[in-house]
C-alpha cells in the first residue's frame, strides 16, 4: 500500500520493518528474516553502512538469524557491524551494547559450541555487562538481563570445561 500511494523508501522500509517485527511475535521466524534482510539492504543502500538506522537493522536482522539458530550467519554480520557501530555509536550506546548481547547468545547459542566460543562468549558477557552498569545503572532490567545472562554462560562454560552435559535455556 505505501509503494502504492508513493511513500518514500525509508516510510516503505519502516512499514516493512513494524511488519517483521509483528511476524516474528507470531512465530513466523522465516518470513520475518527475510523482511529483516530486505530493511537491513535497504538501508545499506539508502542511508550508507555508517547510519544508525542501518546498523539497527542489522542487529535486529542478526537478532532474527539467532532465532533461526543461523549462528554462523549472524555472527558474520555481527563480526562485520560491531566495529562499525563502535566507531560511529561508541562503545556506550544501547545498540552497541545490543548487538555484543546478541553476539555473545550467538557464540554460545548451541551444545556444539567450542569452548573458544563459550570463553568469547562469557568474556563478552562480562564487558558487555560492566558497560551497562556503569551507562544504565545496576537495577536496569537491560543490566539485569546481561548479569543473568551471564551467569548461564558460565555455568555452560564451567559445565563443558569438566566434561558435564549442559542444557541452554535462555529467555532472550
Amino acid at each position: 500500500m505505501k509503494r502504492r500511494i508513493g511513500a518514500s523508501e525509508e516510510t516503505i522500509l519502516i512499514a516493512l520493518n513494524n511488519l517483521a517485527t509483528s511476524y516474528a511475535h507470531a512465530g513466523r521466524l522465516e518470513d520475518a528474516s527475510r523482511m529483516q534482510r530486505d530493511v537491513y539492504s535497504g538501508r545499506l543502500k539508502l542511508l550508507g553502512e555508517e547510519h544508525i538506522g542501518t546498523l539497527s537493522a542489522a542487529c535486529n536482522y542478526a537478532t532474527g538469524l539467532k532465532a533461526l539458530k543461523r549462528s554462523e550467519e549472524a555472527k558474520a554480520l555481527l563480526r562485520k557491524t560491531m566495529p562499525v557501530t563502535q566507531r560511529v555509536l561508541g562503545q556506550n550506546h544501547d545498540l552497541m551494547l545490543r548487538m555484543r548481547l546478541c553476539y555473545a547468545f550467538v557464540l554460545d547459542a548451541d551444545a556444539g559450541a567450542s569452548l573458544a566460543d563459550l570463553r568469547e562468549a562469557v568474556q563478552m558477557l562480562e564487558e558487555t555487562e560492566r558497560t551497562s552498569r556503569r551507562v544504565l545503572g545496576g537495577a536496569h532490567p537491560f543490566t539485569a538481563g546481561i548479569a543473568s545472562s551471564l551467569q548461564n554462560a558460565r555455568a555452560i562454560l564451567g559445565a563443558r570445561e569438566s566434561g558435564r552435559e549442559v542444557k541452554i535455556i535462555r529467555d532472550a
